[in-house]
């Protein structure tokens, strides 16, 4: 079963935690991402913060947008798709996947000062572990960092 892991955002926002992860993801392990937002503005609005975050960091990715998907390391899309055969997903603003076992890795990022976009990940949590996947959930420290809370 796919490993899904839960990231509950409670100090610092998905424009500031995803880069990193997509960087563990891409430079650190070599896997190839996508990232599904809840919108193609949304979309467009991480593919150019994702050029700006780090000025010592290059993070290739696009959008449609730029085309090429197939050669990009990280792909953003509003759509449910995988088309650069990314290994991991990640997935933001409620957004969802019917394909999730064509992923090694899901990683859920909710912000957890709105009260539906919890309410909606604790019922994403309960149709997976029900379908057996590998659940962990993680949230953020004072200090930044991430505390293993709970797994399934």
């Amino acid at each position: 079963m796919t490993e899904i892991r839960f990231y509950h955002l409670t100090r610092r926002s998905l424009e500031e935690v995803l880069p990193v992860m997509l960087e563990r993801t891409v430079v650190r392990d070599g896997r190839r991402a996508v990232v599904i937002a809840g919108s193609p503005d949304r979309v467009e609005n991480l593919n150019a913060h994702l050029w700006t975050y780090n000025d010592r960091v290059f993070l290739p990715h696009g959008s449609k947008a730029d085309g090429h998907a197939a050669l990009q390391p990280v792909w953003l899309t509003d759509s449910d798709e995988n088309p650069n055969d990314a290994q991991v997903l990640f997935l933001s603003d409620g957004a969802t996947s019917g394909d999730i076992a064509g992923f090694e890795l899901v990683c859920e990022l909710f912000d957890g000062r709105d009260d539906a976009a919890v309410s909606a990940a604790r019922e994403r949590w309960r149709v997976y572990k029900e379908d057996g996947h590998d659940l962990t959930y993680w949230q953020q420290t004072e200090r930044g960092g991430w505390e293993q809370k709970a797994g399934g």
